[in-house]
């Protein structure tokens, strides 16, 4: 068990006893304290396979057996082979025996509960589509744990992140160790935070191969969840989709660089304005905002940066100690346009050509702009405050021409895009979602108009080294990875959610090294 109480749990379903002891020693392996044995979704012959998986376990064990499960519903007794495990499981005296509610509820298992020595009884409940407040859930667990339970565990169905803030709330307030097990996707931070609020256990799979399940190797080695506390402020990344983001990879050892007290973790969010009214606590103290998210956040802010409410597009977001608003920034136009002039200035001097420092290396030039959204508005506006001209293709017209009429541009219909070269040494951003993984085969513009651009920025960075880079490099383009972005971004992030803490070359060395 961790300092704090944490314990880290692999759940196995394997068909076999070997395969069942060889997860075991791969989740001793990566980091877990014990481990859920699932025997229902073995295809065991006789008890005595139960027997021995349970007398050559390498690590404490959870025994389980579900009535429901897909394995289980076909083979027949299983009712009756289900008490034959669990009554085994109590003789052998193992750590942790789990039993349904239901199971619970209509067999006779007091003489069972009577006999055992030290295991603790686990009582489940599988909330499949059935989310109640938290007052019911409360009720539920009261009469769940009247049953004889030492420790409450819920399965619950998330479809939306919204779905597990009355979870949060019950685990805080909750008078029994109880485990929430949270089911999908959209209930990963289910597991990542269920340690800051109270739960028992963490669940962490051993090939992430369980939708809302963490693995082992990032619980322990990005989350590092065995330091968490109930002071533990909460930092996310709000995106659909979420799952690219590396974010996580730099925050948090960068938080435990620095010895800030604070967690940063993957928002998978539908609704970004739900989200906002339901999460309302202190806790959740600075968001990052991503895809599609980031114009919408403009209006779920109390106040807004004016440089991010003239590009109308809030990529940070932090919760005010004092009152608890929420104050909206823009950190992606600066980290994109200095970038650029960063690159153009090596390149110039490289050359030996003199320039004025003081003036922008993109003044006068054509700024070609692919994607109208919130990364795209960041660029526009960055590149219309250093005197460029900007020239807005995206495939929804209407947006590229808002956003064109916004900086004094031009808008282009997406498909002219090949074929647009009014002059040479032109500026190409791309700020769509072309290219990204895990379509990386992709690129925005045809590999033969690329000579026409001087330079070549692309806002997607996963992968760090895109198909259009790699493109744009070959014709003798300079090339700007959205990987300088996301540094120069992230610096200035992690700058608001410390308020002034960023060691620039601890952040910087990480992303390079690890990325």
């Amino acid at each position: 068990m961790d300092r704090n109480g944490v314990l880290v749990c692999a759940p196995l379903e394997c068909e076999t006893l070997e395969g069942m002891l060889s997860s075991m020693d791969k989740a001793k392996a990566h980091g877990a304290d014990l481990v859920e044995l699932r025997v229902d979704a073995m295809s065991f012959g006789r008890v005595s396979e139960v027997e021995e998986l349970i007398r050559r376990r390498t690590l404490p064990a959870i025994v389980s057996f579900r009535l429901n499960s897909a394995r289980a519903s076909r083979r027949q007794n299983d009712k009756t082979t289900c008490l034959q495990v669990l009554r085994l499981a109590l003789e052998l005296d193992v750590e942790f025996v789990e039993m349904e509610h239901e199971v619970v509820s209509h067999f006779n298992i007091n003489e069972l509960m009577e006999k055992r020595s030290s295991s603790k009884i686990i009582v489940s409940r599988h909330l499949n589509g059935d989310k109640p407040c938290k007052e019911k859930l409360g009720n539920l667990i009261a009469l769940m744990q009247s049953s004889g339970g030492d420790v409450i565990k819920l399965l619950v169905e998330v479809d939306y992140i919204t779905d597990l803030a009355p979870i949060f709330q019950l685990l805080t307030s909750c008078q029994v160790p109880l485990i929430a097990t949270t089911v999908g996707d959209r209930g990963l931070i289910g597991q990542l935070l269920g340690p800051k609020f109270g739960g028992f256990l963490a669940y962490g799979s051993l090939e992430g191969a369980i939708p809302g399940l963490p693995t082992l190797t990032s619980l322990r080695q990005v989350y590092k969840i065995e330091h968490m506390n109930a002071d533990t402020k909460v930092f996310g990344l709000i995106s659909n989709p979420v799952g690219h983001s590396k974010g996580p990879l730099l925050h948090n050892p960068t938080f435990r660089y620095v010895g800030f007290n604070g967690i940063y973790v993957p928002m998978l969010v539908d609704n970004i304005k739900e989200f906002f009214k339901v999460y309302t606590s202190q806790d959740f103290a600075g968001f990052s905002v991503g895809i599609p998210h980031k114009e919408a956040a403009v209006a779920c802010c109390d106040e807004v940066h004016p440089l991010a409410k003239s590009i109308g597009a809030v990529n940070t977001i932090v919760r005010r100690p004092t009152d608890g608003k929420l104050i909206g920034y823009n950190t992606d136009c600066e980290a994109s346009i200095t970038a650029i002039e960063d690159a153009l200035r090596e390149r110039h001097a490289a050359n030996g050509e003199a320039r004025a420092m003081d003036a922008s290396p993109i003044a006068g030039k054509a700024f070609v702009l692919v994607g109208a959204g919130g990364a795209g508005r960041a660029l526009a506006f960055g590149a219309k405050s250093r005197g460029a001209r900007v020239f807005v293709f995206n495939r929804n017209f209407e947006r590229a021409k808002a956003l064109a009429d916004a900086v004094s541009g031009e808008a282009i219909r997406y498909e002219h895009l090949d074929t647009f070269r009014p002059e040479e040494g032109m500026i190409l951003a791309n700020a769509s979602a072309v290219g990204m993984e895990p379509h990386a085969d992709k690129s925005p513009v045809s590999k033969g108009v690329l000579g026409a651009y001087e330079l070549v920025f692309d806002a997607v960075y996963t992968p760090r080294n895109t198909r259009l880079l790699q493109e744009a490099a070959q014709a003798g383009a300079i090339v700007v990875s959205g990987m300088e972005m996301f540094i120069r971004q992230a610096l200035h992030q992690f700058k608001l959610f410390t308020s002034g803490l960023a060691p620039e070359e601890f952040m910087r060395k990480l992303v390079l090294e690890q990325f």
